[in-house]
Formats: C-alpha cells, sequence, structure tokens
C-alpha cells in the first residue's frame, strides 16, 4: 500500500492513541496510512481538543482555535494522503486580515496587501514602509528554512544541531535575543511594534520571553494571509476525523483513560465510563461512537496525545514517569483564558471578523501574565465575530462573538470573581470599540482556567501547554518518544514544533515517523 512519505509499513501493528486534539487526529492518519491498526480515545464527547465546538439555539461558536494562519501546511498535509483540503472544507480569505483597535480611538486594518499595509506603517512612522518589507524578508528566510530543516525535521538531540549541515542552514536565521530586541531594531513605534508581536499570543509568551527566530510568524500574517474555514475550525475537525474514517481509524469518544499499564507489545489502556449525567453533543457530529461503561483497549503501542504532565503523572505509575513533579512545577506555562461566548441580537458594525483590542502599553498585561499572575487590569484581549463572514454561525439577524482575555494560568477563577471580570469585559468593549452588547445577548457561556483543568487535564488550566521561551524550544520541549517506556510515544503542542493548530499537526507527522522508525528498525 502507499504510505505516507519517510514511512516504513507498521501492517498488524495495533496502536491506541490518547487524545483526539490535532496531535493525536494527525498522528492517527500517518499510522492508519501506513497500515496500522489504529483506535483513539477521546475522552469528552466530541473529537478535537481545544478545538472543540458549542453549540447553543442557533449558535456555533469555536471554543478554542478561530485562526486558520500556514494554509501550506495543511495541503502538505493532505497531500501526503494524496488528498486536498478543499475536498473536506472550503476557505475564504479575510480582508481585512484583523483590525487592531488601540485604546487611544486608533485603529488599524491590516489587509491581504503588503503594499497597502506599508503605506499604513509609513503613517506611524518615516522609513516603516521600507522597515516592513525588509522585516519580512527577513522573515520569509526564517520561515522557508526553518520549516524545511527544523519544523519538519525533529532535531531531539544536541548533536543534531552542531552538525556542520544544520550549522549552514541555520546561519542567517534570527535564532537567539527576545523579539522585543529583534523587533525595535526595526521599529521605534510603539504600536508598530505590537503589530509585529500580537501573534506571540498563539506560541504562548510575551515580547521578551519568545526568541527571534519566530519572526517567522509575520510571513505567516502578511504573507501567506489569514483565512476563515465555512463552517468555522469546526470544520477542519470534521475534515481530519474523515479522513482518519476513510484511513480505517476507529473514534472511541467519552472514554476517559485512566492508566497505561505494560509496554511494547503488551499495552493495557484503561478507560472509564461517560458520566450518564452529563450534557453531550450530537453523538453523530464526528461518526465516533459513545463508550458506556468501564473498558479497556489493549494494543502494540500506545500515542498520547493528552496533556504531556497529566499522561505522565496520572496515568503512568511512578517509576516510568521520565520527569518528576518537581520538573513540570518549574516549567513556563503558555497563559489560560478568560473565553466570553455570546450570541447577541443584531450587528455589531465597528467589529471585524478578528479585532484585537490592545491599551497603548501593554507591558503591565504581560507581567500580570508571567510576572506577577493576576487578573489583568487593562487587558490586551481578542474579538471574534465569525457571522460578519459566515451567516450559518448564528440565526439570522443575531451575531456570533466571542471574547478573549490571556490571562495567568493557576488563577483562581470562582463564580465571584468570573462574573466581576464579564463586568469589566463588557465595560471594556463598550468604551473602547463603540460596541454594547449587554442588553443584547441572547445566549452566553464563559470558559476558563477551571474549564481548561477540568476538560483538558491541563496543568495550571494553561489553554496551550508548554510556552515558547528559550529554554522551551526545539530539543529543550518533552520528546515524542518515552524514555522509559518501550512503545510509548507522546504527539501534540508540548513536543516540537510546538503550539497552534499547524504545528500539532505537523507534529502528528515528526511522532508518526519517529515510532515507525523505532518500531521497524528503518
Amino acid at each position: 500500500m502507499d504510505v505516507s512519505p519517510d514511512l516504513a509499513t507498521l501492517d498488524g501493528r495495533s496502536v491506541a492513541v490518547i487524545g483526539g486534539g490535532i496531535g493525536g487526529l494527525s498522528t492517527a492518519c500517518y499510522l492508519a496510512d501506513a497500515g496500522a491498526d489504529v483506535t483513539l480515545l477521546e475522552r469528552n464527547e466530541q473529537l478535537g481538543g481545544r478545538a472543540s465546538v458549542l453549540e447553543r439555539d442557533g449558535f456555533r461558536f469555536d471554543m478554542g482555535p478561530s485562526w486558520y494562519l500556514m494554509p501550506d501546511v495543511f495541503e502538505r498535509f493532505f497531500a501526503d494522503f494524496g488528498r486536498e483540503p478543499s475536498e473536506y472544507y472550503t476557505l475564504s480569505r479575510l480582508d481585512p486580515h484583523y483590525r487592531i483597535q488601540w485604546k487611544d480611538g486608533d485603529r488599524l486594518d491590516l489587509s491581504p496587501n503588503v503594499a497597502a499595509n506599508a503605506e499604513k506603517f509609513e503613517a506611524y512612522e518615516e522609513g516603516a514602509g521600507d522597515a516592513l518589507h525588509e522585516y519580512l524578508e527577513k522573515s520569509t528566510l526564517n520561515y522557508e528554512v526553518g520549516m524545511e530543516h527544523f519544523v519538519y525535521k525533529d532535531r531531539p538531540n544536541l548533536r543534531d544541531y552542531i552538525d556542520p549541515d544544520v550549522a549552514k542552514q541555520a546561519r542567517g536565521l534570527s535564532m537567539l535575543g527576545s523579539m522585543q530586541d529583534h523587533v525595535e531594531s526595526y521599529f521605534d513605534h510603539p504600536k508598530l511594534q505590537q503589530v509585529m508581536q500580537y501573534t506571540l499570543v498563539f506560541l504562548g509568551g510575551s515580547p521578551h520571553n519568545t526568541p527571534a527566530l519566530y519572526n517567522l510568524m509575520s510571513h505567516v500574517d502578511f504573507n501567506l494571509g489569514v483565512y476563515y474555514p465555512d463552517g468555522g475550525l469546526g470544520a477542519v475537525i470534521d475534515g481530519l476525523v474523515n479522513l482518519g474514517s476513510e484511513l480505517g481509524i476507529e473514534y472511541r469518544t467519552d472514554a476517559d483513560v485512566s492508566q497505561i499499564h505494560g509496554q511494547r507489545g503488551a499495552f493495557k489502556v484503561d478507560y472509564d465510563s461517560a458520566d450518564p449525567d452529563k450534557e453531550y453533543a450530537p453523538s453523530d457530529r464526528h461518526a465516533a461512537h459513545r463508550v458506556d461503561g468501564a473498558g479497556y483497549k489493549l494494543a502494540d503501542i500506545v500515542v498520547s496525545d493528552a496533556d504531556y504532565a497529566h499522561t505522565e503523572q496520572e496515568l503512568l505509575p511512578e517509576q516510568k514517569r521520565q520527569y518528576s513533579e518537581s520538573y513540570w512545577d518549574s516549567r513556563t506555562y503558555a497563559p489560560s483564558a478568560f473565553l466570553l461566548y455570546m450570541g447577541v441580537e443584531g450587528d455589531v458594525p465597528e467589529l471585524a471578523h478578528h479585532t484585537l483590542v490592545l491599551p497603548t502599553e501593554w507591558d503591565e498585561h504581560f507581567e500580570q501574565i508571567f510576572d506577577r499572575p493576576a487578573w489583568p487590569d487593562d487587558p490586551a484581549y481578542y474579538l471574534c465575530v465569525p457571522s460578519k463572514t459566515d451567516e450559518t454561525v448564528a440565526p439570522e439577524g443575531h451575531s456570533n462573538l466571542f471574547a478573549l482575555v490571556p490571562i495567568a494560568p493557576g488563577l483562581e477563577d470562582d463564580e465571584e470573581t468570573r462574573a466581576a471580570y464579564r463586568e469589566n469585559v463588557l465595560d471594556d468593549i463598550a468604551a473602547n470599540t463603540d460596541t454594547d452588547l449587554r442588553d443584547r445577548i441572547i445566549v452566553e457561556e464563559t470558559f476558563s482556567v477551571s474549564e481548561f483543568g477540568e476538560r483538558y487535564n491541563s496543568v495550571q488550566g494553561s489553554a496551550l501547554g508548554l510556552a515558547h521561551t528559550l529554554k522551551q524550544t526545539t530539543l529543550l520541549r518533552p520528546p515524542h518518544v518515552s524514555e522509559t517506556v518501550p512503545g510509548l510515544y507522546f504527539t501534540g503542542s508540548y513536543t516540537t514544533p510546538g503550539i497552534g493548530v499547524p504545528m500539532c499537526l505537523i507534529s502528528g507527522q515528526l511522532t508518526a515517523e519517529a515510532l515507525a522508525e523505532r518500531e521497524t528498525g528503518r
């Protein structure tokens, strides 16, 4: 049979994949395509992990990721299986890509036209238009070389980086230093610096703790573009799941794994029964069947897409863990979030599909995430209104929107605190976007630190996992291959290449390649 590039055949091997997030879905597809008998176990009622969907009274919300970036990664993924994204969902390129609304009343729309954006930069600072072109040249180089030689190739050992060929490829890349220092070398105006750095939120970092290498995100943003899949990111999940079904993957939802026993060739994965009192999304959403009653899965190989720390600390006995509890406590975690999903009457004309609301000085917000954990006093936040592009996500005459405020992981988020912060967010939206929502909300749901911990077993309720700090990048992230349990592998945002939907998609390929090499010796 035809298999994905660089993947040896796995005919006859049984694999249990724990977790149906992007990394788990991707890994499962590669392994099934290589001939493995794959069963995916997901603890929640629907697949997709943090890319879940909330449906209420005719409104459909993407609960997690809502930006479709790096279309080339999705094209490459589907091409590995002889398919195209268009066979599973339809894309629209957004114009504007997004809007930035500063709290001093200034507003900037970034469009698909780089030349037009350069003119807008020039209006803020003389020479900034040319600086943007120069910045994007460096960003493009970082992206093209970085993706091909460092993102799509797993380099888990130090010796992989001192190889002369690797050093040659890395020459000229912006590898070290902070994003703050790097951006300041191109732009003086603080607002332009913010424009070039807002994508760091997607990486779970701040301008001061994220390596300059990640300026590659500006190539993603300005050159590759921002898209919307009709139906939202949930449509992409449907596409991945449907591809997996075509490849023969068996999906089991409501299968909460409680323990991993054994090792290569003799794994037993225990999972718990569904909660009979829980409300479930439509059972046919992903053509997965719900598990009722406790059960187990026997497998030759196990891949975990569950939170890495949860897998090690809760699913494995102590002697089989790679890392101690103190290791996980010492990590820098990406922010959690306060999310407010709202179905509202009427239109919201002052908002774009994607709107970033930023204070003119945002260092205080980052300090209240990474240095002095607290609910942000003057938050930078994101508003998403997919009904601007897609009329199917809200009833006629209504708008679908959510607000996302990045907050420190591990914060107390009791009902009283959340209720008070809800009022603060709605006040801020009204004051800074001229959009008063309070008397128009007919559907409302919140999601924050507690839910990230409960629904996704996320350490400290992080929304994303390990941040991309200099000490948690590339080979300094946890490995795909367990060093203590033969036949156990890991995928998803904790591993390389890291955080984000495209990165987790690539993580699935890297995990599958490492697995096939270890299990077959090829």
